[in-house]
């Protein structure tokens, strides 16, 4: 199933609120660097949906933030967008929730993957849904070493199509290395 596209601006006020108020992790917490202000997490100023493609009725969900890695709760924003007389609104919420249980164990390597949605999501589990987006920039990724490497499929035969691709890129000053 391919990944909703839906994306957000993060409001700022909102999740500062948010933040301040959340409930400590249990154990000893660092002491911030300016007393009596709480540290706070760097945050994207955009949140992609990342459950699977689903209904207009199921609301949009992005984890904000995971105290630690393995925190018992992680701060999710859910967002809806309506469509009024005024034009489109959109409203959304914070959650703290538990991470969904489920794990997917491969027998023949004994591999596990964990879903990295919150506990009771509708959609289906992380492994299910498929990023294009990512999926093409990280084969990008690896052309890129391949080149920068010296070849890797048989030489020129990987460079001879990626070069076209290099200058209409931007990555034309690319040298491989050696």
């Amino acid at each position: 199933m391919l990944q909703c596209t839906a994306f957000a601006e993060v409001p700022e006020m909102g999740t500062l609120v948010v933040l301040t108020a959340m409930n400590p992790e249990p154990g000893p917490t660092p002491a911030p660097a300016v007393p009596g202000v709480p540290e706070l997490p760097e945050l994207d100023d955009m949140l992609l949906c990342e459950l699977g493609e689903h209904d207009e009725k199921t609301e949009h969900a992005a984890q904000l933030w995971a105290g630690e890695m393995a925190a018992s709760r992680d701060l999710w924003m859910f967002w809806t967008d309506t469509d009024t007389d005024t034009g489109m609104r959109r409203s959304f919420r914070f959650v703290e929730l538990p991470p969904c249980p489920a794990v997917m164990r491969t027998l023949a390597t004994d591999e596990r993957e964990v879903c990295v949605l919150f506990d009771r999501h509708s959609a289906p589990h992380s492994w299910d849904v498929t990023d294009p987006l990512a999926d093409l920039m990280a084969e990008r990724m690896r052309e890129e070493v391949e080149r920068e490497r010296g070849g890797g499929r048989g030489g020129g035969g990987a460079g001879e199509g990626g070069e076209q691709g290099d200058a209409d890129e931007g990555g034309a000053g690319v040298t491989p290395s050696g």
